[in-house]
């Protein structure tokens, strides 16, 4: 955990709820107001298969319009879009 200079503790690499606009073909073309200018990589992950509480997510590394570098992923099993590294 890390602090933040305002007494607030974090988790690094805590994924954050993100807000993603996908095109046609269900590939993100947006992360909040950024323009994607490619998708470096997609993959799937299933891990938990065996209990209550399945995770399913598929993963994606971008590269954004400013420049940066990011990797969301859409929960498979509560349809929501984070971000896992920005």
């Amino acid at each position: 955990m890390a602090d933040a200079g305002s007494g607030a503790l974090w988790r690094l690499g805590t994924p954050r709820p993100a807000g993603v606009r996908v095109g046609p073909n269900g590939l993100p073309v947006a992360v909040g107001r950024t323009p994607v200018e490619a998708v470096v990589e997609d993959w799937v992950v299933e891990d938990r298969w065996w209990t209550g509480r399945p995770l399913r997510r598929r993963y994606l590394e971008l590269v954004l319009a400013d420049g940066r570098d990011t990797v969301v992923f859409h929960d498979l099993v509560g349809g929501r879009w984070f971000v896992q590294r920005d």
